[in-house]
């Protein structure tokens, strides 16, 4: 007799509905984006706002290093191509956004 009160209180708490907001049931979600936004996607902006100021500030006479891995100093600049001298009487031309680093 005991047993059949326990289950029939049971199934009275189990069918009554649940009383929370929908916010509260979507806030891990949320959180999660705010996590996943702060640790990946604002580094990962700062970082190329950063790549295009490089590239805007590059002078004449510069090392600079291309996404190909070919190592150059800067020749010329006309516009968005960029000459760079790799060798004694090799230029090659390539593209502003082809310029992955500076070299020190």
């Amino acid at each position: 007799m005991l047993i059949s009160l326990l289950l029939a209180q049971a199934d009275s708490v189990a069918t009554q509905p649940a009383k929370q907001s929908s916010l509260v049931g979507f806030l891990p979600i949320i959180i999660m984006f705010v996590i996943l936004y702060l640790l990946i996607f604002r580094p990962q902006q700062k970082k190329q706002k950063d790549i295009m100021k490089m590239r805007k500030e590059i002078q004449r006479n510069e090392k600079v290093v291309t996404n190909g891995g070919i190592i150059g100093t800067i020749y010329s600049i006309k516009g968005d191509v960029v000459v760079l001298k790799v060798a004694d009487n090799v230029k090659i031309e390539v593209t502003r956004s082809a310029i992955a680093n500076k070299i020190k």
